[in-house]
Order: C-alpha cells, then structure tokens, then sequence
C-alpha cells in the first residue's frame, strides 16, 4: 500500500475522484430509491387539494383505521418493551440452561416471513386450528379481530427492543447490579437505579423501532385480519384496499400519514444515537455508593 504526503499509508477513496465519485453514486441511488418516492406520496396525496386531503382523512373508515392501528400500537409496544426488557435481564444478568436457546427464540420473528407468521396463527387460533375449537365454544374470537392483530403485530416485533438492549448490557456486564445487591439493594431498587439509567437510550431507541414496525405492519396483519371495511383494516391494509378501489389520492392521503410516521421515527432515531453515543461509555460508578447511602444516582 503507498503513502500519503503525510506519511501515513493510503486508503481507498484517498483521492478526489474516487471519493467524488462514491459520493456521487450514494446520492443518486438515495434519490431514486427513497427521495423520489417520497416526493410522489407526497404530491399524489394533496394532488387534489388540501380539502380533498381532508376530507380523505376524515372519511370513517380511514379515520377507523388510523384508530385501530394506534390502539395496536399502544398494546403492543407495551408489551414488546416488557418482553424485551425482561429477556434482555435474563439472558445477560444470570447463567441457566437454555439461555442460548432463548436467544435463538427472540431471533425467530427476523427470519420468518410474516405472511408464514399470519398463517401459523390461523392453525393455532382459527376454527379448524389447535384451540380453534375450544375459543369458539367459549364465544372468544381471537381471529378476524382486535385480539389477532394485536397477536400478529407483536410477533414481529418482539424482537425489537431486545436486540437493542442485549448488546449493551453484555459490554456493560454485573459488576454494578452485583455492587449494589451486596449493598442490600432490592432486585427492583437496583434495576430503577443502576441498570435503567445505563439503557434508557438503548431502551427508547428499541420502542421508537418497534412502534413504527407495529403501525406499518401488513403481511402477518393482513393474514389474521380479515380485511374488514371498517372493522380490522389498520392502515396499511387501508391504503391498499383504497388503491384496489382506484382511489389513488385516497391511498396516497393516507400513505402520506405513515410516511410522516418513518420520517418522525428517523428524526427520533438520529436524536438518540447522539444522546446515546454520549452516554453509552458513562457508567455511574457512584450508583452502588448512592443506594447504600439511600440516595438515587
């Protein structure tokens, strides 16, 4: 490898144009890829006008839908980050048989398609499946309603917030967690003081993940939902029934809204890194000192 004016051994892409040139085609693929499409959302939802973007948007069974897939959102992000949190503890905090399994567990949803997803739960829940049966002989309809599309989205998105924390809390290890316990701290007195503080960016980077995966979710949804006008469309089935339905400026309208969601969700995304890169090599050594002495770090 030559060097450099400076000394130092050259890199590919040291040279102008090499570098121009890379620059250039990273900008261009970006623009046909993710900038073009965006501008078409955009213009295609208000191409005929504001009020008719309104109106669109405040049509019932837009507006149901949009309802029904924050009211998703708000039960299975919940749960996910409760999932993760507590799956993330046990795989990196304590040592049992089976813990290399859990984690090919969590791993499951990220190889499996969700359409094969959607379709494993119609043999589980629906009338000809394994608890199909005994679910209609109690009058619980889990299928073609809220219960399956809460069940379909948090199987995709389980994994979200504990893929986010387990990396950082094997670097960070138990010596603070084992500190604070031979203080006399509780298990929960030392995760609230200790082990939160450490991943709270972690932690709100793996929920930011998993809400916009939860709102724009359409295979496994797709399959347990029915597609029910009104009834268990969440918006991304929406749009698509709208687009089938030849109201173009429709589904764009609506697309538009998930569209502002990624573009949120990307602002959040940038936003935590940079807290989280300057925070990530801070660990309070005091925390251990602070619980023994009855004080919060």
């Amino acid at each position: 490898m030559s060097a450099s004016p400076s000394g130092k051994p050259s890199r590919v892409g040291d040279t102008p144009l090499v570098r121009r040139t890379l620059i250039t085609l990273v900008l261009l693929v970006g623009a046909v890829l993710v900038l073009a499409p965006l501008i078409v959302i955009f213009a295609q939802a208000f191409s005929l006008g504001v009020g008719a973007f309104a109106a669109t948007i405040a049509e019932p069974d837009t507006r149901h839908a949009i309802m029904l897939t924050v009211i998703v959102a708000l039960i299975a992000v919940p749960v996910n980050t409760a999932f993760g949190l507590a799956a993330a503890w046990a795989v990196t905090k304590f040592d049992f048989p089976g813990k290399r399994l859990l984690i090919v567990i969590i791993e499951i949803p990220f190889s499996i398609s969700p359409v094969v997803a959607g379709v494993a739960y119609l043999f589980v829940y629906g009338l000809q499946g394994v608890f199909g049966p005994a679910l209609a002989d109690a009058n619980i309809q889990i299928l073609f309603a809220l219960p399956g599309i809460v069940l379909a989205s948090m199987f995709v998105t389980a994994p979200f917030v504990a893929r986010e924390l387990i990396p950082l809390m094997q670097a960070q290890g138990r010596d603070l967690e084992e500190a604070a316990t031979s203080l006399g701290a509780s298990g929960w007195r030392t995760f609230w003081s200790v082990t939160l503080p450490n991943i709270r960016w972690a932690l709100l980077y793996g929920v930011v993940l998993c809400n916009a995966r939860v709102m724009g979710e359409f295979g496994a949804v797709s399959v347990v939902s029915g597609n029910i006008r009104g009834q268990t469309n969440t918006l991304p089935l929406h749009i698509e029934l709208l687009y089938h339905d030849y109201q173009t400026a429709g589904a764009f309208a609506a697309a538009s809204i998930l569209t502002v969601l990624a573009l949120v969700t990307i602002v959040a995304k940038v936003l935590l890194e940079r807290q989280g890169a300057g925070r990530r090599s801070r660990v309070s050594v005091a925390a251990p000192v602070l619980l023994a002495e009855g004080q919060r770090p």
